[in-house]
């Protein structure tokens, strides 16, 4: 298979994952961490990148909603992340709650850099705990002598 249409496949599927369309994107990065045809840090790095700029699709589809006068159904969510802040983004790759948590950062319009970087750290430790998981097994996890 054509390398960039690999990578390409990895990225989009970790693009949707950060949407409420299903993505899969852990199983598309075990498959090919298992496959052993690309560095695992490549492969976690398009991961990365991809869920990221679907985590901030998010963000800019939340800026752009307009403002709702009566917020009962969002009240605590929104109480819950005027708390936290942007620190609360480091849960976005938590499936649908991350997707909630991305727009509601972009609606109450929290400042781009912390957001760009507590949504980057969450989703990157997410594909690099799978990474590990994944290629310890490989190496026997259950027979580490």
């Amino acid at each position: 298979m054509n390398d960039f249409l690999t990578l390409g496949g990895m990225f989009a599927s970790s693009f949707l994952s950060a949407t409420l369309l299903p993505g899969n994107s852990e199983i598309v990065l075990t498959v090919l961490l298992l496959a052993e045809r690309f560095s695992p840090w490549l492969l976690v790095s398009v991961a990365v990148v991809g869920n990221v700029l679907g985590g901030m699709t998010n963000v800019v589809i939340g800026r752009l909603l307009p403002e709702i006068k009566h917020q009962r159904g969002l009240a605590p969510a929104r109480r819950w992340l005027e708390k936290y802040g942007a620190p609360a983004l480091l849960l976005s790759w938590v499936p649908v709650i991350g997707d909630l948590l991305c727009v509601l950062a972009g609606w109450m319009r929290l400042s781009w850099m912390p957001v760009v970087v507590y949504l980057t750290v969450g989703k990157a430790l997410r594909y690099v705990v799978v990474a590990v998981v994944t290629l310890y097994g490989i190496q026997g996890w259950s027979n580490p002598g």
